[in-house]
C-alpha cells in the first residue's frame, strides 16, 4: 500500500521542495553544462571540481527539503484520512 504525504503541508512547501530537488538533480545530470575540460583549477579539469561543488549543494538542498517536510504542519489544516484509517 502506498503511503500518502503527511497531512497539513501547504502547497507552497511541496512546490519549494520539488523545485529544490529538481534543481539539485538537474544541475548534475545536464551534461552540456560541465562536459568540457577548461577552466582548470590546479591540475583538476572543470568536470571534477564542478561535481565536487554540486556534492555539497545537493547535500544542503536535501537537508533543506528534509527540514521543510518535517516542520510542524500549518495551523488550521485538516488532516486527510485515507483508507484503512480507523477512528
Amino acid at each position: 500500500m502506498a503511503q500518502s504525504a503527511p497531512p497539513g503541508r501547504s502547497p507552497v512547501t511541496r512546490v519549494s521542495v520539488t523545485i529544490l530537488l529538481v534543481v539539485a538533480i538537474g544541475g548534475t545530470l545536464w551534461v552540456p553544462i560541465y562536459a568540457r575540460f577548461m577552466p582548470k583549477l590546479g591540475d583538476f579539469p572543470f568536470f571534477y571540481w564542478y561535481q565536487l561543488i554540486w556534492l555539497s549543494v545537493v547535500a544542503i538542498a536535501c537537508w533543506l527539503c528534509y527540514v521543510l517536510l518535517k516542520a510542524k504542519p500549518t495551523p488550521g489544516a485538516r488532516p486527510r484520512h485515507g483508507r484503512g484509517v480507523r477512528k
